[in-house]
């Protein structure tokens, strides 16, 4: 019975861990590497294990660096179940197909030029019938429902409060007449956040793999973050600039929306256009609503049962690219809302190209800029940026609002941590080393064990 870490070990993206109990071998995340071309590099690499001797997988939740090597993982062999929460089911088939779509672009891309070198051509990591496979070996279940994964495995999902259907994983192990509970956070959200209900806690736990994000920090109080929102929408009003919002399609759009719409009239909103500027978005925001039994209290009392967006009479959905195009000619009188959230991909980077340069600009980060992207290359004040090839100079206003981000602060991860029964030992990933170290110390400070996940470190968990 052990437990091995092959991704977002020292790192935040690539989620991917593996546990072998008895017979079996379950798989915990199969994320993408992010970060850049040299880091992202990884993903073609051999994983290093058989993919065909992989049983199972267990989903935490539908963001890329947690699901975006699925496709692989069945292209290279893997023919077992995918558990899932059932909105993880329906998220990750939005976000794997728009995966594929983009891997597919970006090595057409890439080709054209490696023609004209003359050097040798590149495959995409996979393809659309990959994604295919992936669905169909998927099985979505609810939250609270004990399942059977594997001989001596069961799981339980538990919310996460990170996106909707993201999940803290339990599974209790049995070998050899002995048993274990592991438990896996997956990634945390805020409390008391909007839409989102709060992260369930289990009851108990003898290892708990625990994500590290933002480990070493304190988010802004949320009501703060709103107050500087409005002063960004404000200062950008008087400026007669435009609001550029980098946000990932499923989690932070659907929550900027809430907040512009809740807010309307008290932002004075009604002189803008505001755009969510993704097909991606888009759809993913229809599943939200599609699951409002998932919804808190809160958000279920705004929305009433409606089955429709937020209430804002000046947001335009752009599905399509002729209506993003038209976007990019207004100077001023905008908030576009638009993905990636790191900004390595999609239609951000043509607003970004079109009014970085406009000191009336005003650029607002509300998620994890990992190194190696451009968002946080501009986070760290960046003066000229590479786009589509072109330098393009950074005199916008940027503004990073940490209280809006999905995923806990320290003290999110603390409390979570410390609704468990026992205080029991823990291994965090998910975290870059700084972080991830300062999370641990802070732990230890407190009187628990807490530890480093290294890559290909394996835990006997026989011996907990």
């Amino acid at each position: 019975m052990e437990l091995e870490f092959y991704g977002a070990a020292g790192q935040v993206t690539g989620s991917c861990h593996i546990l072998r109990v008895g017979g079996s071998t379950i798989l915990l995340d199969c994320g993408l590497i992010q970060g850049g071309r040299k880091a992202e590099a990884a993903n073609v690499e051999p994983f290093p294990f058989d993919p065909r001797e992989v049983d199972a997988v267990v989903l935490s939740h539908a963001h890329i660096d947690h699901s975006g090597r699925l496709p692989l993982l069945v292209k290279r062999g893997f023919r077992g179940d995918i558990h899932a929460q059932n909105a993880t089911k329906a998220i990750a088939a939005i976000l794997l197909a728009d995966s594929a779509d983009l891997e597919a672009s970006q090595v057409r891309r890439e080709n054209r030029r490696r023609r004209e070198q003359h050097k040798a051509l590149l495959e995409p990591l996979y393809d659309s019938e990959h994604v295919a496979d992936v669905l169909e070996q998927m099985i979505g279940h609810r939250y609270d429902k004990t399942i059977s994964v594997a001989p001596g495995v069961t799981l339980c999902f538990r919310d996460a409060g990170h996106i909707m259907g993201s999940a803290v994983v339990e599974l209790a192990l049995t070998e050899g007449g002995d048993s274990r509970m592991l438990v896996f956070s997956g990634d945390l959200g805020q409390y008391d956040t909007p839409i989102l209900r709060d992260p369930v806690s289990p009851e108990r736990a003898d290892l708990v793999l625990m994500e590290s994000t933002y480990g070493d920090r304190r988010h802004r109080d949320r009501q703060n973050s709103l107050e500087e929102f409005a002063q960004v929408l404000e200062q950008a009003k008087k400026d007669h600039g435009n609001v550029l919002i980098p946000a990932f399609a499923v989690g932070r759009s659907q929550e900027v929306l809430y907040h512009l719409g809740k807010n309307y009239d008290a932002w004075g909103l009604e002189g803008w256009h505001v755009f969510l500027d993704s097909p991606l978005a888009i759809e993913a925001s229809e599943i939200y609503w599609e699951f409002k039994h998932l919804y808190d209290e809160e958000a279920g009392a705004v929305f009433q049962g409606e089955y429709s967006m937020p209430a804002l009479p000046n947001l335009h959905l752009t599905r399509s690219t002729e209506e993003s195009r038209v976007i990019e000619r207004l100077k001023g009188g905008a908030i576009i809302i638009a993905g990636s959230g790191m900004c390595n991909g999609g239609r951000i980077l043509h607003h970004l190209k079109a009014n970085l340069s406009r000191r009336e600009t005003h650029l607002v980060f509300t998620g994890y800029q990992p190194q190696g992207t451009l968002g946080r290359r501009l986070i760290d004040g960046a003066t000229t940026v590479r786009i589509h090839g072109d330098e393009v100079s950074v005199r916008a206003d940027i503004h990073t609002i940490g209280g809006l981000s999905a995923h806990g602060d320290q003290a999110d991860l603390l409390r979570w941590y410390r609704a468990i029964e026992g205080s029991p030992p823990v291994y965090l990933v998910h975290g870059d080393i700084d972080a991830a170290e300062q999370l641990r110390r802070t732990l230890k400070e407190q009187g628990s064990i807490a530890h480093l996940a290294l890559p290909e470190r394996r835990i006997d968990l026989m011996r907990l």
